[in-house]
């Protein structure tokens, strides 16, 4: 644009753009910066993991990724509306139970927060690890100071970009005017009343094999409930080959 152009001018040959896988793509030299845009509003649910560790051969070993960090958050929450929405549109589909194993991105205002936001699952840029596992597992506890009726959790992200540089979707740290990301929504097919006082004990799951990837995730107080989308069965991103 004029306005790239008129604080960075450009000559040609200095950019030069690659239509190409970037985990199969083989660049002349390695790179300095990684900067990619592949976040999702639970941060990793766009497989940003995935793609990021595949192209982590692109850089030189003291390069940079842009973002370094991100955190996926979680909290209990109550809305008839939204539960009422899904609802309907399992009444409506040839699936009945597809409905309340998906994962949804909304922009959250009928709401209620029934406890403090928790992280979640955390990803770091460049991936050190000696073996590479994006699979998750947590086990999250809550409590709710009032009687409520718990419908799902809210999904919520931040991200280190770099240095003390953030962007977040947080409740508390959202970032000012941001609106490219609006925060998930995972119900519970069977709303809960809850009384207060009591936990509210949830474990998520970030599951991956060779094809795809999927969150799983269930109830276990104050009543246990089925796992939602068990097996990927309604839910899942796909790999690429």
């Amino acid at each position: 644009s004029s306005g790239i152009n008129a604080e960075w001018p450009l000559r040609p040959g200095e950019v030069t753009i690659v239509d190409s896988d970037m985990r199969k793509w083989e660049p002349p030299e390695k790179a300095d910066i990684l900067v990619s845009e592949l976040l999702g509003s639970f941060s990793d649910n766009e497989l940003s993991p995935e793609c990021l560790d595949g192209a982590q051969r692109l850089m030189k070993p003291d390069g940079l990724s842009v973002p370094c960090e991100y955190t996926s958050y979680l909290a209990p929450m109550s809305s008839r509306k939204l539960y009422n929405n899904v609802a309907n549109q399992a009444s409506e589909s040839s699936s009945h139970e597809d409905s309340f194993h998906l994962g949804y991105v909304v922009r959250l205002q009928a709401v209620n927060l029934l406890d403090k936001v928790q992280p979640c699952f955390k990803f770091v840029h460049p991936n050190t690890d000696p073996v590479v596992d994006n699979s998750r597992h947590l086990s999250l506890e809550f409590n709710t100071d009032m009687d409520t009726v718990l419908h799902g959790f809210a999904g919520y992200f931040d991200a280190k970009l770099y240095r003390d540089v953030y962007i977040s979707t947080h409740p508390d740290t959202h970032s000012k005017d941001m609106f490219s990301w609006f925060p998930m929504f995972f119900p519970v097919k069977h709303p809960l009343l809850v009384r207060k006082g009591e936990k509210i004990v949830v474990d998520f799951w970030r599951v991956v094999d060779d094809t795809k990837v999927w969150y799983e995730w269930g109830l276990s107080s104050p009543v246990p409930q089925a796992i939602h989308n068990s097996r990927g069965v309604s839910y899942w991103i796909g790999l690429f080959s």
